[in-house]
């Protein structure tokens, strides 16, 4: 028990070691997936030519990241041994729709898995097949098992619930349903809760409605663009890693992709995610409010032209980023502080 509580004693260090490995990832499947919209010019997912091509690249390296992220964490608690099992638990995550909280969560789970599996005592005779089948197999199937029917099957019951919600919701409330918009995209920057509104935005579109969509092009790049903006007004609260990532995350959101925030919030989910949650859904509100609407499932000032009352949305991204940026350095330690709380954690997020 005392190991355990150890282990989440020190949850932050684990947390950072994932966090440290994924941001190249994030940030090269972001600028390719920003390249890829730029080039298709019409601010949706490309399906063909070039730009489909980048697209796919940048896929390829966002597919890595909550593996990584996982993989890195359990690596953190157990070592070499956690490393299989954490990657195969965040691939399962990815693929079931968890996102980057179920690859947090599914690291965790492989790590302390693989901890105590590294307890176990063999004779001499068997202790070599401890590292090279025992762990691997069992931390394998224990770990991506738990994922994938323990807590698979609900987060899909759950997100089909949250479909129906929203659906039943979107004739009432302007405003409650504005909320809602940027609460839900905010949450898990890419993740099944993020998917849930945006499906839904396809949706509408493809039926013809425009009225929710242009909210949704305005909450799906205020996350990044507030961590942006919050990095550039308060920068010593901010490594210089994490200014770096500021600015990806600037270019991210200016195209419309959310992940751009999730450098930031897998660092200090607890204090970065309500306050991108709360900016968003003042933001997506705000756009409700003033009736903008978009003619295209997308996001970000690359759908500009296909946004009407641009004044407003415009405004709503900006309101909603400055709120973000504002409640985020209210509530974040100066670094040097933060690094002096975190001594002796692994936080070196740089590409080198």
């Amino acid at each position: 028990m005392n190991e355990l509580l150890g282990i989440l004693r020190d949850a932050r260090k684990h947390l950072m070691k994932g966090v440290s490995h994924m941001i190249p990832f994030v940030v090269a499947g972001g600028v390719l997936f920003a390249a890829a919209v730029i080039i298709n010019g019409e601010g949706a997912v490309p399906d063909t030519g070039f730009a489909a091509d980048l697209w796919a690249l940048g896929a390829a390296a966002m597919g890595f990241m909550v593996p990584i992220l996982a993989g890195f964490i359990a690596f953190s608690i157990a070592d070499r041994p956690g490393l299989a099992p954490g990657m195969a638990a965040g691939f399962i995550a990815n693929s079931i729709g968890a996102g980057f909280l179920g690859g947090i969560a599914g690291g965790f789970i492989a790590g302390v898995t693989c901890f105590y599996l590294k307890k176990i005592k063999l004779p001499k005779s068997l202790s070599s097949l401890k590292s090279i089948i025992i762990i691997p197999v069992v931390g394998v199937t224990v770990s991506a098992g738990i994922m994938y029917w323990v807590i698979g099957t609900p987060i899909a019951g759950l997100m089909e619930a949250l479909t129906a919600w929203l659906t039943g919701m979107s004739q009432g409330n302007k405003i409650l349903l504005g909320v809602i918009c940027g609460l839900m995209t905010a949450f898990d920057m890419g993740g099944p809760v993020n998917k849930v509104s945006y499906a839904f935005c396809v949706g509408t579109v493809s039926a013809g409605i425009y009225t929710y969509a242009g909210p949704s092009a305005a909450a799906v790049c205020i996350p990044p663009l507030g961590m942006a903006l919050a990095t550039f007004l308060a920068p010593k609260k901010y490594t210089s890693e994490e200014k770096e990532a500021g600015k990806a995350a600037l270019a991210m959101g200016c195209v419309g992709i959310t992940e751009g925030a999730i450098p930031f919030a897998a660092n200090d989910p607890l204090r970065v995610i309500p306050c991108l949650m709360i900016g968003d859904a003042v933001g997506s509100a705000l756009a409700f409010t003033l009736n903008t609407t978009c003619t295209v499932a997308w996001g970000g000032f690359i759908v500009l032209p296909a946004i009407s009352n641009r004044i407003g949305w415009i405004i709503s991204v900006l309101v909603g980023a400055a709120v973000t940026a504002i409640l985020v350095n209210l509530v974040k330690k100066p670094a040097a502080e933060k690094a002096a709380d975190d001594s002796g954690d692994d936080i070196d997020i740089s590409f080198e």
